[in-house]
């Protein structure tokens, strides 16, 4: 495959519905390819919504931003334009690359077929389970049809975890794959343990066991479901990132830790210093934070459901479990506490080291390929 990318220079455009100065698993998913187009010498251009503070390039390629709706606690929402076909037909892509496709992603999907231009998805976002979630069950409906429709105009769409593959193959999309996401073992890394900052987090009671979350502070993160933990005597939470709902959780979890946003080295140093990680969102239709935990070499807690299922190996590498449920988490948390310490370290850093981004996005080129190559011979047998 490396021979492949190396004679085939690709012309790609990313159409994502979040990006920088957003950070979550979209925005860092795209980074993780630009990076790799940039290194592999292929050239890109990115559309993405317009936000204040947003830059105009990353890794040297072009940002082009199209206008969007801001709607409270929510990522800005990309509005279809005739800006992103101009922008589409002076570029002349090879390929479409749509990164959690909604509005914008389904504009382009459409205008990518008429002008036979090949296109790829990449499924990311429970749009439907959100909506459940803050109890828009006619909107959850609309949108199940909605994801459908704008999947089924891509050429292919690959899905990271099987319950998302499930999920999309029960709508009818065509052409559906499973396509996981990368880790930056070196990044994350459980030599990257700092027992200055446990000092820091654990002041006088050293004896306490060190549990952190780490994410976007949301409702649908759910991470209220932490509350009975945070009352737990023999624990120190910590709340790593920021979000629309940070002091209402501030409020709600008295006793944790919060430190804001982290990143770098500074995020490395925060995963593997905890003993346990624990994720409450239960619309994650992958959840990358659990990968740079076992990365890491912290066993995780995570909900039975979605993506998590698929990364946690249940009483190996950690649990998954209702996390609604308090006696359910202290349950797996004595659990934990219980085992080996070094044995859990072990099995959570094995379970991932073989997922680089490198090896991931080797898989995305293949797939490019594919699709690029199918769209040939197709006009070739129209032309003949």
């Amino acid at each position: 495959m490396n021979e492949i990318t190396q004679l085939h220079k690709l012309r790609i455009a990313v159409v994502a519905e979040s990006f920088l100065p957003q950070i979550n698993g979209v925005t860092n998913s795209v980074l993780r390819i630009l990076d790799f187009f940039k290194s592999n010498g292929h050239e890109a251009i990115v559309l993405a919504p317009e936000a204040a503070g947003g830059p105009s390039e990353y890794a040297g390629f072009e940002i082009v931003r199209v206008p969007a709706l801001n709607v409270k606690g929510l990522i800005p929402i990309a509005l279809p334009q005739q800006l992103a076909k101009a922008t589409l037909l002076n570029f002349n892509p090879d390929i479409i690359h749509l990164a959690s496709p909604a509005l914008l992603g389904h504009y382009v999907a459409r205008f990518a077929k008429k002008n036979e231009i090949p296109t790829l998805s990449v499924y990311q976002t429970d749009l439907a389970g959100f909506a459940n979630h803050y109890g828009f069950q006619l909107a959850n409906a609309t949108l199940n049809k909605f994801v459908g429709r704008v999947h089924s105009n891509s050429d292919r769409t690959l899905a990271p975890s099987t319950s998302a593959c499930d999920y999309l193959n029960d709508l009818g999309v065509p052409g559906v794959e499973l396509w996981r996401r990368g880790v930056d073992s070196e990044r994350f890394h459980p030599e990257k343990r700092d027992e200055a900052l446990r000092e820091s987090l654990l002041g006088n009671r050293p004896d306490r066991t060190l549990i952190g979350y780490v994410g976007r502070l949301a409702h649908e993160k759910r991470i209220e479901d932490l509350i009975s933990l945070d009352e737990q005597d023999d624990v120190q939470l910590v709340i790593v990132g920021d979000g629309p709902i940070r002091s209402r959780l501030e409020r709600k979890l008295p006793n944790a830790i919060f430190t804001g946003f982290k990143n770098g080295e500074d995020l490395g140093r925060m995963y593997a210093s905890l003993d346990i990680f624990i994720h409450t969102g239960k619309h994650e239709t992958f959840c990358q934070s659990i990968q740079e935990a076992l990365a890491s070499g912290v066993p995780v807690i995570a909900p039975n459901s979605g993506g998590p299922i698929d990364l946690v190996d249940e009483g190996k590498t950690g649990f998954l479990i209702n996390t609604g449920n308090p006696k359910e988490i202290r349950r797996v948390v004595k659990l934990i506490q219980q085992g080996s310490a070094v044995e859990w370290r072990r099995a959570a850093r094995e379970s991932v080291i073989n997922r680089t981004w490198q090896a991931i996005n080797l898989e995305l080129i293949g797939h490019y390929l594919q699709l690029i190559s199918k769209k040939k011979n197709l006009r070739s047998e129209l032309v003949a």
